[in-house]
């Protein structure tokens, strides 16, 4: 053998085991086990305890810690010796801190680096009680002292040991109040759009036009984007959307365009139909879930808000008792260009928060009947809301369902808080939703109005929520994009007695997202491939595909795992997907997973009782094999890539 030769070898094994390693070097999260409570009021709310601070933005950090940030107000809990405008509230205890977040907050954007470090960025001037501008900008002035926040960037990385806290590191290039934030494939985020000082809608004086990126890429300028030139005066908080396709999907007012970022192009495509979406019209909108039975094809759906043109958007008349939309209406952006028209809303509403289930259903809830988000001192304001009429019954969307009965309110209780503007929602890790915030208010308000400041923290549990949960064992701590598959095994108890049932379990990647102003920024579901073996003492494994090695499906970064088995979610796993760095993230080819079976066995009896391949502590013998194949795959496909790489050199 050459020199040559035998280097080439060594380096094929080498490169070989190190993607052996790699793989082995996965670790495992605790199984997962049962919510603190079976006896929930299913399809209703509950009232679990006091937010601190008003919610009008909100994301879950850890399985354990709701983070909560308010705008400069007088809110009676402090810190500092001055009134709090964040939180950190503990799902578990349902109650928690203040946190100290310095710079007016008001209206600010935020989302999730693929660090797991959360960014919250932009707001609005310092004001004075009343929410009037304050004299000295650069300090607050009195009473509140808390300086302007147009520019300014907070970090976050979450915790649950009560140490983390709220840090200023730097300022954007311009003034953003009401901007978007999208965690791209690379884990950075985009920074869209907004206004400089502040008012009802935006207006051409203090329109900011523009995008930028953290961390910075290029020169660091902000880019222009002719769609929010075009879509005044509704135009803040621009819905938008990572696409597979690596492009973003961006809709204000009326109009929708495509942003390809990386070449700094944008594409203007169809109108959006029926009403429009954007804050202040506020409808609720989320992407559908992305499945392999879909293609992992994006469509993303719009819903409520109001049919208002751009010459409406004036306070001279009485908008709080205009009307809401029960548009429905989707897009398959990758696909088609064309929206297409859905099942309408049960009644018009405007400010309904859209929450992803881990049974792929959608949760709608929050909002009013008539009127738009924001709130004035207008002799015909409702106190000072721009909106009346609030919905307290929620509704629930099943894309699955036949068209004509995809909505449903079966089985549905309405809450007793009304939430209107400045309300949030978000999913927990055991199924239930979090509902906190209204606040239609410039100041602290809770007497002689008809909604007033809220603080009250609501539980949401779905029809779900009281079964025995699935209690899968090897979930990943970290998910990979592409590479080997991973096994996870399921009791004949996890199966509800029956192993047929593991042919639709399905296993749920869901990022919950930053929530505010009727969006859950970032808010995705997607499931991950999988086949199963099917054991004959009624257990079973299911063998389990990482990412699609496309990183625009899922940006990088936290998210909860679910295991789902006859619709019921096991309680969620935080994982990392990704590399945990911001950056390029590494893909390769899926391992083709084994094709599905079920022991002949357990086919006939649906059971079975026994088995030779269980060793009576939960692990298949199964697993263990497949396991191996995965790996032995991994390995035969290392070597061969490096040694018809080598067999070039």
């Amino acid at each position: 053998m050459s020199t040559r030769t035998h280097r080439s070898t060594v380096r094929s094994a080498v490169t070989a085991f190190s993607l052996l390693a790699s793989a082995y070097a996965q670790t495992t999260a605790p199984t997962p086990g049962q919510p603190a409570r079976n006896d929930a009021p299913l399809g209703a709310f509950e009232i679990v305890g006091d937010s601190m601070v008003s919610a009008q933005q909100m994301f879950l950090g850890t399985a354990d810690k709701v983070y909560i940030i308010d705008k400069t107000e007088a809110n009676p809990a402090t810190i500092n010796g001055h009134p709090a405008w964040a939180s950190e509230f503990s799902v578990s205890k349902k109650g928690g801190r203040t946190m100290d977040i310095v710079t007016n907050t008001f209206c600010a954007g935020g989302n999730v680096l693929a660090n797991g470090t959360w960014i919250n960025v932009g707001g609005n001037m310092a004001v004075t009680t009343g929410g009037a501008k304050a004299d000295d900008q650069d300090n607050g002035g009195q009473p509140y002292e808390d300086p302007d926040g147009g520019k300014s960037m907070r970090m976050l990385t979450p915790c649950d040991d009560g140490n983390c806290e709220w840090n200023l590191f730097g300022q954007m290039t311009t003034r953003r109040w009401y901007p978007t934030l999208e965690t791209l494939d690379d884990g950075s985020l985009i920074i869209i759009g907004g206004a400089e000082w502040g008012g009802f809608v935006n207006d051409a004086n203090q329109n900011n036009p523009t995008y930028e990126f953290f961390p910075p890429k290029g020169n660091g300028d902000p880019v222009d984007l002719n769609i929010l030139a075009n879509s005044l005066p509704a135009n803040l908080y621009p819905l938008t959307w990572l696409l597979p396709s690596g492009k973003l999907l961006i809709q204000s007012n009326w109009k929708t365009a495509f942003l390809d970022f990386k070449n700094q192009k944008e594409t203007a495509i169809n109108d959006m139909i029926g009403a429009v979406r954007v804050y202040p019209a506020s409808g609720g909108t989320a992407m559908l879930p992305l499945t392999p039975a879909n293609g992992y094809t994006a469509t993303i759906m719009f819903c409520g808000g109001n049919d208002l043109q751009p010459d409406r958007w004036t306070t001279d008349w009485d908008i709080a008792q205009y009307k809401a939309s029960t548009s429905c209406v989707s897009i398959t952006p990758d696909v088609s260009t064309q929206y297409q028209t859905e099942d309408p809303l049960p009644e018009g509403r405007s400010m309904g928060n859209f929450i992803l289930l881990p049974n792929g259903k959608i949760l709608c809830l929050n909002g009013a009947a008539t009127g738009v988000a924001g709130y004035g001192p207008q002799d015909w304001a409702v106190g000072e809301s721009y909106a009346d009429n609030a919905l307290l019954a929620p509704a629930i969307y099943d894309p699955a369902a036949p068209a004509g009965s995809r909505w449903s309110r079966d089985g549905l209780t309405a809450s007793t808080v009304p939430r209107m503007y400045h309300s949030t929602a978000t999913l927990l890790p055991d199924g239930s939703v979090l509902v906190s915030g209204s606040n239609p208010h410039a100041d602290y308000t809770v007497d002689n109005v008809k909604f007033k400041t809220e603080y009250r923290v609501e539980y949401f549990y779905p029809s779900y929520y009281n079964s025995y949960r699935p209690q899968p064992q090897g979930l990943l701590t970290q998910l990979s994009y592409g590479g080997p598959y991973f096994n996870v095994t399921l009791t004949k108890q996890d199966l509800a007695g029956d192993v047929n049932n593991v042919k639709e379990t399905t296993v749920i990647l869901l990022r919950t997202g930053f929530s505010t102003h009727t969006m859950n920024m970032g808010q995705r579901f997607l499931q991950l491939n999988s086949t199963y073996t099917g054991n004959s003492d009624g257990s079973a494994v299911l063998h389990v595909s990482q990412v699609p090695p496309n990183a625009a499906l899922f940006a990088p970064g936290p998210a909860l795992l679910f295991v789902v088995v006859n619709g019921v979610p096991s309680v969620g796993v935080q994982v990392m997907v990704g590399s945990g760095q911001v950056g390029e993230q590494p893909t390769t080819n899926a391992v083709v997973l084994p094709d599905p079976s079920i022991a002949a066995a357990a086919q006939a009896t649906g059971a079975g009782s026994g088995s030779s391949q269980h060793d009576g502590q939960g692990h298949d013998n199964a697993a263990v094999r497949v396991s191996l194949q995965s790996y032995a795959a991994l390995l035969v496909s290392g070597l061969v890539s490096v040694s018809l790489f080598a067999a070039l050199l």
